[in-house]
Order: structure tokens, then C-alpha cells, then sequence
């Protein structure tokens, strides 16, 4: 066995893992990655970049059949299901050198490829290398989860991890969880060609806002997937291109692919954390507010620490990391401000609060305001007119952002700005906006909150009316 002694031990090198081991390598630590699989994680290689890239070719054949509208004939996609997965490699092989394992030797971190297990408190064996670290940061992330359902371990099955490699265009899709995940590959799907039944236990994108999920449900149903609710799946059977999916209340579907898409689990099996000293928890890693272990020299960021399961909130919190296991700061990692989107069109953003979470912890102060699309004029021109912004507002301050409708991932960006900044409704409705742009829809539900204050108020009437009269 070869001992290495480090300042800082990454474990996994996905976004969270990456971002620490580069921040910490140029900030003049010494710092080892330990990466078993591939450089870039779930969220390059498995994950988020995959999926974009597939709903990007899915959008794009979709277009090709709403052009009357715009005085361009409709016409049918001639969709070659293998090229667009070509696409989505090639993309990825265009992000891979960004995360590879050349680049961040380059900013000086000792990159091993290999997995590994605690053996003590501070020491880690990957291989035959024994590191004992200062400092260790558990970034292992989640794999997607495979329920115990009877006859799945008979049927062929798809996941995230292997979705991307099928080549051959499935003709009917079943696809189980209706999540963001879910509901995203069931759009995508369905503009490429294949017919698509999404079966959810209970309610589809539930842990969203009722009233905007219920905008993206209809839209996708519009384009042909067909959603069952409350169907608690009882029993799968049959083999490859011939799958039959059964629930509890008896309803029977049919198809010739399966995708699991009901959540993830955090990737701990390989860590031996019993003899670092690390709790569990059912969702992963047990950590306080500044993201550390019950062991105070290991910290757990990213998917395995059991929270919200996003690559941009590992990243977020590998700079709250940085700050306490390199300056010896206090620091904790916050949640208020995190937003997150769902890549359907229209697309589902959410920051803060939503309007059932505020209401329960402001009944008496909340105030509910909001903008609809169909009144923007760019979204007018584009013919993207579904849709919705509503802010929760307390004390003239923004606690929650809900939109759904166009470019709603983009639109949720300045709303977390404010959140985390504690700006006032006043300061976004300061904010100028290019006419017409989509961006208009922010500034316009800041209005919102002001007008019946303005145009409503007596007291407004009053002033206005004694300075016409009065004042020269």
C-alpha cells in the first residue's frame, strides 16, 4: 500500500466534487480527487446535459408542425431517432473536456480513477493508495432508483444511465414516475415519433404548484401522452417490445419499452461510513446547516447529503464548503433562494415558497400577485402565450416565485437574485426591461403588486387631485 497525505479528499467527481476540487486546487490546497466511474458525473453524462440535448431535437421536430400559424406549412418530421442521439453525444462530447480529468490536473489536483472506502476517520483506501486527509468531501450523488415491483427483475428496463444509448426509437414507451424527469422524456418522446403512457402512483409534477403543473399536464396530453394518475403499480411482466404494466386498481397498460423514472438514491453502498463515524439518514448523508458529517472532518455535498437533488445546488454548496474547510469561516448552506425548473414546454420554474407552502406560514400577511402570458406582446409575437407568473409577496417583499409558460427557467433567475438578496418588490419593479422581450413578464408581476395601490388608493386620488388644483 502507497500512503498520500492531502489537504482536502474529494470523493466523486460530479458537479459539486468538481467544483470543489478546482476551487480549493487554485486557492493553494492540496487537494485529491477520487473519481471511480467517469469524470462529470450523472449530471454530463447520464443526466442533465443528455436530456437538454434530446428535448433540443424533440423541439425542434415539433416545430416543423406548428408553422401554419405563422404562414409556414405544416409539415410531418422525418425523425431518425439514432442521429438525435448522436446529437446528444456529441454534446456531451463537447462539454466532457470542461470536467476531464487533464484539465483539472492542469489546475494541480491529484485526480485517481478509482473508488473509495473510509478505513479509519481520516483515511481513505482507493485501490491500493491509502489517502489520509485534512479534510474529506463526500460528492458522491444518487443513482436512479429501482423499486422492489414484482416481475421487474424478468423485464428488460430502462433508466436515465441507460436511456441515452438506445438506438432504435421505441413504439410505445412506458414510462413509470411522473416527475420532472418523467414527464420531460414523455415530451421529448413523443415529438420524436413514439407513442407514450406515463403511469404515476399518484399525482403527476405533485411536488409542484397544482395550478401550474395542470398547465404542463394538459399541454402534454395535448400533444398525445397519455397520463395515469393514482396508479399504483402491482406487477410488471411480459419481455423485450412487449411489456405490460399493471396496477393495484386492476387498469392494464401496454408497450414495447419501459423507463423508470420514480426518484433516486444516494450513492453510499461503497463508502464504509461506519468506520468514518458518518449517520445515515434515509435519503442519504446526515449533515448540519454547514454541511458537515457526524464525523466534524468530512463533509457531504450534492445529491448524496439527502436534499434538493439539483446539479446547480452542489455547486452552490461547494462554495459554502470552500469558505469553512479552507478559511476555517462559519458558514452555512440556505435553501430559501435555490430554484429549480422543469424542461417541458412550457417550462415549470419554481423559487421560495409556493402559494399553498405560503399561505400556511403567512396566512394573515401573504399577498398573491400575478401576470399571464396571453398579455405579454413578445410572447403574443411568438405565439407563446400559456402561461403564468405569481409571486407570493410578505411585507412588500418577494418569499416565492411560481411560473409556468416560456422561458420560465430563465425568468425564475432574477427572482432568485431577489430571494437571496432580500430585495423589495419595489427594486424589481425598478428594473427596466427591452420591449418586448419574455423578460417583461417579471417586471410586469412586480407592477402588479403596486397598482391597486396607485390606481386603487383614495388617499393617492386625493394628493393628485390637490396638486392639479394647487400647484402651479
Amino acid at each position: 500500500m502507497s500512503q498520500i497525505k492531502t489537504d482536502i479528499l474529494v470523493i466523486g467527481a460530479g458537479s459539486g466534487g468538481l467544483s470543489v476540487a478546482a476551487g480549493a486546487s487554485q486557492m493553494g490546497a492540496d487537494v485529491t480527487l477520487l473519481e471511480g466511474h467517469k469524470m462529470g458525473g450523472d449530471c454530463l453524462n447520464f443526466g442533465c446535459v443528455p436530456s437538454k440535448a434530446l428535448i433540443a431535437s424533440a423541439k425542434r421536430a415539433h416545430d416543423q408542425t406548428q408553422g401554419a400559424a405563422f404562414g409556414v406549412a405544416n409539415v410531418a418530421p422525418q425523425v431518425d431517432y439514432a442521429a438525435a442521439k448522436d446529437h446528444v453525444h456529441d454534446v456531451i462530447a463537447q462539454i466532457t473536456p470542461m470536467d476531464s480529468q487533464d484539465r483539472f490536473e492542469g489546475f494541480g489536483v491529484r485526480v485517481i480513477r478509482d473508488y473509495g472506502r473510509f478505513i479509519s476517520p481520516t483515511e481513505v483506501q482507493a485501490g491500493d493508495q491509502v489517502i489520509s486527509a485534512r479534510r474529506v468531501v463526500i460528492a458522491t450523488g444518487s443513482s436512479p432508483l429501482v423499486p422492489p415491483i414484482p416481475g421487474l427483475d424478468s423485464v428488460p428496463y430502462e433508466t436515465n444511465e441507460t436511456l441515452f444509448e438506445l438506438r432504435k426509437k421505441p413504439e410505445h414507451l412506458l414510462i413509470i414516475g411522473g416527475g420532472p424527469i418523467g414527464m420531460e422524456m414523455a415530451q421529448a418522446h413523443v415529438r420524436l415519433g413514439c407513442r407514450v403512457t406515463v403511469i404515476e402512483g399518484m399525482k403527476a409534477l405533485g411536488k409542484d404548484d397544482p395550478e401550474a403543473a395542470a398547465v404542463v399536464l394538459d399541454a402534454l396530453r395535448g400533444e398525445g401522452v397519455e397520463i395515469a394518475e393514482d396508479a399504483l403499480v402491482s406487477e410488471i411482466a411480459g419481455q423485450a417490445g412487449a411489456i405490460t404494466v399493471t396496477t393495484e386498481d386492476g387498469r392494464s397498460f401496454a408497450g414495447t419499452h419501459l423507463l423508470l423514472a420514480v426518484g433516486r438514491k444516494s450513492n453510499t453502498d461503497r463508502l464504509n461510513l461506519e468506520a468514518a463515524g458518518v449517520e445515515t439518514t434515509p435519503t442519504g448523508i446526515k449533515v448540519d446547516d454547514g454541511l458537515r458529517t457526524t464525523n466534524k472532518k468530512v463533509y457531504a455535498i450534492g445529491d448524496v447529503a439527502g436534499g434538493l437533488q439539483f446539479t446547480h445546488v452542489a455547486g452552490y454548496q461547494a462554495g459554502v464548503i470552500i469558505r469553512s474547510a479552507l478559511f476555517g469561516l462559519p458558514s452555512k448552506a440556505k435553501t430559501g433562494h435555490i430554484p429549480w425548473a422543469t424542461y417541458t414546454d412550457p417550462e415549470l420554474a419554481q423559487v421560495g415558497l409556493t402559494e399553498m407552502q405560503a399561505r400556511t406560514q403567512y396566512p394573515t400577511r401573504i399577498e398573491v400577485v400575478r401576470f399571464d402570458y396571453h398579455h405579454n406582446d413578445r410572447a403574443i409575437a411568438e405565439r407563446k402565450t400559456t402561461g403564468f407568473i405569481k409571486v407570493m409577496v410578505v411585507k412588500g417583499r418577494p418569499v416565492g416565485v411560481t411560473i409556468v409558460g416560456h422561458q420560465a427557467g430563465e425568468l425564475i433567475n432574477l427572482w432568485s437574485l431577489a430571494l437571496a438578496n432580500n430585495l423589495k418588490m419595489s427594486e424589481v419593479a425598478a428594473m427596466v426591461s427591452p420591449y418586448p422581450t419574455i423578460g417583461e413578464v417579471n417586471k410586469r408581476a412586480a407592477g402588479a403588486y403596486f397598482s391597486p395601490r396607485l390606481f386603487e388608493s383614495q388617499t393617492v386620488k386625493r394628493v393628485v387631485g390637490f396638486v392639479q388644483k394647487w400647484i402651479p
